[in-house]
């Protein structure tokens, strides 16, 4: 009998090589990221270089620039195919020295900058400041003031302004130099006047049982807190106040009446002089544009068009290309954001109404409409 054949021996296991694991691939995308940012700031760069020099080559006035100060690009608003130009200045909300931009400047910074660009430039013939502010602050309307004035003085270019729906108390008191100025005649102006507040809580801590403490060197040391008793305030501090706010309100109707007076001694029989009764008008209310032109505080009704023409019959050109000047940023302006304290970047929910917080203390020349 034949023997079984042998039993086969079973196929051989074959074990996978073990697999390494997988970097991950965060590394990869965060250098991609990188990579595209940096592309971008330097085409950017280089966009800006070409302009410049492009600049340079058709006028080589006009591409002076400034080492400090905030950079700023020229924009063409309207091309009427001209040499000459009207630099558009636009003063839109608050007027405010306090709150500083993504490159640390702030209102009044850029807009001195807008007025040195526009004076540097031999091809711009006038400026117009276009205004839409209730006003605010009352240092940095006055050091706008200042700015428009001696820009008129040392480069003997106009300006003009033009009034939008609001132009009232510090937004008047930077119209006030220019040497004309339109209103809308449904624009709201004037409020000549000057606030400051405060607000005390005496009672409220009373109530809590919570006793103030204070140590001050001087009577008045404390001046504006709001942990005394009205009783406890001194009637001379009262005088102090008013007196402080009087001067201020002073220096606001010499500022109507030297503006005003100096861009009608220029106009000759053109514009609007200050009516006999004007001051009967700066106690604060505000005027619609068809009033304001009524008592002198506006040359002209119209809107930001006729501005255009009036500037162009003052500097006697016809058809001037419209540029305005806007602030560059690039890369570092967006990485040093984060070597900067976060009270500058705060987050602000906007509501759809612009109403400023007064600080104590703080003197302004501001219209605030009435709230419900």
């Amino acid at each position: 009998m034949a023997s079984p054949p042998p039993p086969l021996a079973p196929p051989p296991v074959i074990t996978p090589p073990p697999s390494r694991p997988r970097k991950g691939r965060g590394w990869m995308i965060f250098a991609i990221i990188l990579l595209v940012v940096l592309a971008f700031s330097l085409f950017i760069n280089f966009a800006q270089f070409i302009s410049h020099a492009l600049s340079f080559n058709h006028n080589f006035a006009a591409s002076i620039t400034r080492e400090v100060g905030p950079r700023l690009e020229e924009c063409l608003l309207k091309d009427n195919d001209s040499r000459n130009k009207i630099a558009v200045v636009s003063v839109d909300g608050i007027i405010t020295g306090s709150i500083a931009d993504q490159a640390g400047y702030n209102m009044v910074d850029v807009i001195k900058a807008q007025l040195d660009r526009a004076r540097d430039d031999d091809r711009v013939k006038a400026v117009i400041l276009k205004v839409d502010s209730p006003g605010g602050e009352v240092m940095a309307s006055d050091q706008i003031n200042k700015a428009i004035r001696v820009f008129q003085n040392k480069s003997g270019k106009p300006v003009v302004c033009s009034m939008g729906s609001l132009a009232a108390s510090g937004g008047y008191y930077i119209s006030a130099p220019c040497r004309w100025i339109v209103a809308d005649p449904l624009t709201l102006t004037a409020s000549i006047g000057v606030i400051m507040e405060t607000v005390n809580y005496r009672n409220l801590m009373d109530k809590v049982g919570v006793a103030p403490v204070v140590y001050k060197s001087g009577k008045f040391k404390d001046m504006l807190s709001g942990m005394r008793a009205t009783n406890e305030i001194p009637p001379e501090e009262h005088a102090m106040m008013q007196d402080l706010i009087s001067q201020t309100y002073r220096q606001f109707t010499n500022v109507v009446v030297t503006g005003r007076g100096a861009a009608h001694h220029m106009n000759t029989t053109n514009g609007c002089p200050l009516s006999s009764n004007w001051a009967d008008y700066a106690d604060g209310r505000v005027l619609s544009g068809s009033d304001a032109l009524k008592y002198g505080f506006v040359d002209q009704l119209g809107d930001f068009d006729d501005a255009v023409k009036a500037t162009e019959k003052i500097v006697r050109i016809h058809n001037a290309n419209l540029v305005e000047y806007r602030e560059r940023y690039d890369i570092t302006d967006f990485l040093s954001m984060f070597g900067q304290s976060s009270k500058a970047h705060d987050i602000k929910l906007d509501l759809g109404v612009d109403v400023p917080k007064l600080r104590t203390g703080e003197r302004y020349f501001l219209w605030l409409p009435p709230t419900n």
